[in-house]
């Protein structure tokens, strides 16, 4: 009787434990079903070892150039090693093998000498026209200047169709996906707000600068990567042969949010392009503001909060309590406290030796609009309070 019931306990326990392991491997799957990651659109794969497969003439030959120096690295390794084990083998000293006594040998001289010389050369040759024709931004159909601040894109259509358009390109990644909070999208981190938009088949000549410290507009997918420098004008083009949007982000270590500096380039077919084109500019006529009116300080707060969280909130944070040690307070700010030019100067030409850079590149509306923000939130009651469009735009004079 007593064995019966030791062996119903024992299945009931092994019911129990087969139950828990199934509810645990279930579990599991579904867990690993919520964090599997599938390849990005544009962007990187997952697993991804070689390069990104490129959709210009640019990338196709790096693509080319870099399997062909992998198969010669691979060849000369296995010869190499290859003679140099069986010199080791055949020539052992338990085989009774004697080593030669010589001092020099022309042959061998020759040999090592001409041998990597024609390998160098037989590389060069077609690296050579690579490099050529990365350089060569002549005959463009387009040209876009890019800008990099800390830390995003600004960009602005200078020759071609579409010829003044101008735009910031920033993180668009909510800050709860960053924090955890919320599942990440299949875009994370490699989203913005304002894509840099170009049509398909046309020659895209990039030219590239900094406003505030050096950064790297890199897109794999065309095979370019430039660096931005402040005070220096460099330049790259691209030449995309497929209708898509293609992914990339700042190649330089630029500061504390380097890793949300993404690129995000829509490819559009010609027709699809002079739509956009149109539609943007509309869109700017639109949106313009007049810098000689007179705001009203609720319609200022407004605007500057949200341009403040575009722009500021990442190193003074929300709080306005910015972080110790590294980025100061606005809060009870003696400087946003103070007068409003020397508020203006700061963020006209920002402080050198710091990581406040210039924000000269928003309007004057939108400088105005965060300076009477920052001058009214967080208990901020100076003696001036308000700082209007055209006290921006004399101070820039």
């Amino acid at each position: 009787m007593i064995f019966g019931e030791s062996m119903g306990r024992h299945k009931t326990k092994r019911g129990a434990g087969m139950v828990r392991s199934a509810v645990g491997a279930a579990t599991a799957l579904v867990a690993g079903a919520a964090w599997a990651v599938g390849d990005m659109p544009g962007g990187p794969g997952v697993n991804q070892l070689n390069l990104t497969p490129g959709v210009t003439r640019i990338a196709a030959d790096q693509w080319w150039i870099h399997n062909f120096l992998l198969v010669v690295c691979v060849a000369i390794f296995v010869a190499v090693f290859g003679v140099m084990f069986y010199s080791l083998w055949a020539h052992r000293k338990s085989r009774g093998a004697k080593s030669a006594d010589f001092h020099e040998s022309t042959a061998v001289e020759i040999a090592w000498t001409i041998v990597p010389f024609i390998i160098v050369v037989g590389l060069a040759i077609p690296a050579t026209r690579m490099v050529v024709e990365q350089k060569d931004t002549s005959q463009a159909d387009l040209t876009i200047k890019a800008t990099g601040y800390q830390w995003k894109w600004g960009y602005e259509y200078l020759k071609g169709e579409g010829a003044g358009i101008s735009m910031l390109s920033t993180l668009s990644t909510p800050q709860a996906q960053i924090d955890g909070k919320e599942p990440k999208s299949e875009t994370y981190l490699l989203e913005v707000d304002n894509a840099l938009v170009v049509p398909v088949g046309q020659k895209i000549r990039m030219v590239v600068t900094a406003n505030d410290v050096i950064h790297a507009w890199m897109v794999p997918a065309f095979g370019v990567k430039q660096d931005a420098i402040p005070g220096f004008v460099r330049d790259t083009w691209f030449r995309a042969e497929k209708v898509g949007t293609y992914r990339g982000a700042c190649a330089e270590l630029c500061g504390k949010n380097h890793a949300f500096m993404p690129i995000v380039v829509e490819v559009k077919s010609q027709e699809d392009y002079k739509v956009w084109a149109d539609g943007k500019k509309k869109e700017m006529l639109a949106l313009a503001d007049d810098p000689t009116k007179e705001w009203q300080v609720a319609d200022l707060n407004d605007r500057g909060a949200k341009v403040y969280a575009a722009n500021c909130v990442a190193c003074h944070q929300a709080t306005g309590k910015g972080v110790a040690g590294a980025f100061p307070a606005l809060e009870g700010s003696k400087l946003v406290l103070g007068k409003q030019e020397d508020q203006i100067a700061l963020l006209l030409n920002g402080k050198q030796g710091t990581a406040m850079a210039s924000f000269k590149q928003l309007s004057d509306v939108e400088l105005a609009a965060v300076a009477t923000y920052t001058r009214n939130a967080w208990g901020n009651k100076p003696e001036d309070t308000v700082v209007q469009p055209k006290d921006i735009t004399a101070a820039r004079k």
